[in-house]
């Protein structure tokens, strides 16, 4: 987690952090102290496809709108990434 593409725990704790969450980087991983609803707000991918996907996840329990930055490297892992959040989100307002 550490050596990839980016160090992705001191990303995500970065990141997360940019949206209102409460995050203890850890050597080996992270501690994540629940809230309710994320705040939104602008974050990037770090130009890796994990941190970009997760942060859209993320986005979904933002009470404002969250821009994710260089997302292009989610066609890593998974080109069809976009349109198939975009449908779980639908489904999420409509419940």
């Amino acid at each position: 987690l550490r050596v990839k593409e980016t160090d992705r725990i001191a990303a995500m704790t970065s990141e997360l952090e940019k949206l209102g969450a409460r995050v203890e980087p850890r050597e080996d991983g992270m501690v994540i102290d629940g809230i309710e609803r994320l705040t939104g707000g602008e974050v990037v991918s770090h130009g890796d496809h994990r941190i970009a996907m997760s942060m859209a996840v993320a986005a979904l329990r933002g009470e404002a709108q969250v821009s994710i930055a260089d997302t292009g490297c989610t066609a890593t892992s998974f080109p069809g990434y976009w349109e198939s959040l975009a449908q779980i989100g639908a489904e999420i307002a409509d419940a």
